[in-house]
């Protein structure tokens, strides 16, 4: 089955330009919000949308994103809306919905009761960030037998047999992470990445994006000349918060204007 992930940020490479990947929290701050968020993303120029479910314990996430997803739990968030959420984008936009989940709430939920609802939803795949490809077999069997892409984090502390197996295990892309620690706007992007993707390469990487850090038009500009696209989540969840879905979208299309490939 042909990754739909794979086909956007090959048709953004059609195009002469990297792929815009753009992060949201799954209902921040309401559900009814965060639909209109996620399609109002893909109509400003993002060729995949990533949607993470809020968590109790979320300590991968920087304070924006930790604030936004206690908003949504808050708000009254429950996991059978992700799918609702998920369902509703799907059947307005051609965009591939990810979702990114911590693999205890996939395990609660089940793994291939997860796949099952993620795929009925319209959903394109699963980005795992805090589990390794020799820890996902039954995801890797439920993401096989349900079509879905299963995307895996590299780390620039990453042994090479590591980052083999990683790319052997992905689908879709491999999210490539710049720099170490939590997510969250930085000044400028580690040069670990731009070295990382050159590693990944040397293992057939079909695509890397890179994330955590990025936040402007020239950062994007910046990855997207050496990796397959730029993954952008704090700037993002800031905006929504601070102007609303039409602040979002300002700031989506400037995003967007950055993936263009220099010549």
């Amino acid at each position: 089955m042909t990754s739909r992930v794979s086909a956007a940020i090959e048709a953004a490479h059609a195009q002469d330009r990297g792929a815009f990947v753009g992060y949201l929290p799954a209902g921040y701050p309401d559900v009814a919000t965060s639909i209109e968020a996620a399609v109002a993303l893909a109509e400003a120029g993002a060729d995949v949308i990533e949607l993470g479910p809020p968590y109790s314990d979320p300590v991968m996430d920087g304070l924006v994103i930790q604030e936004a997803t206690q908003v949504a739990r808050e708000n009254g968030f429950r996991m059978p809306d992700l799918f609702t959420i998920i369902r509703e984008v799907s059947a307005r936009t051609d965009v591939p919905v990810l979702v990114m989940a911590y693999w205890n709430l996939i395990e609660q939920w089940g793994v291939d009761r997860f796949a099952d609802d993620l795929a009925a939803a319209g959903g394109a795949g699963l980005i795992t960030p805090d589990i390794t490809p020799e820890a996902a077999t039954d995801w890797i069997s439920a993401s096989e037998r349900t079509g879905l892409d299963r995307v895996f984090l590299a780390a620039p502390t990453s042994s090479d047999e590591r980052l083999e197996m990683i790319v052997g295990a992905s689908t879709g892309f491999v999210y490539t992470v710049s720099t170490m620690g939590i997510t969250g706007e930085r000044a400028s992007l580690d040069a670990a990445a731009r070295r990382l993707v050159e590693r990944l390469r040397t293992f057939g990487v079909e695509h890397a994006c890179v994330g955590i850090g990025i936040s402007n038009a020239a950062q994007v500009a910046g990855v997207v000349d050496y990796a397959d696209g730029a993954i952008v989540g704090t700037a993002l969840v800031k905006a929504l918060r601070d102007g609303g879905v039409e602040g979002l979208s300002t700031l989506a299309r400037e995003l967007s204007a950055g993936t263009a490939r220099r010549a």
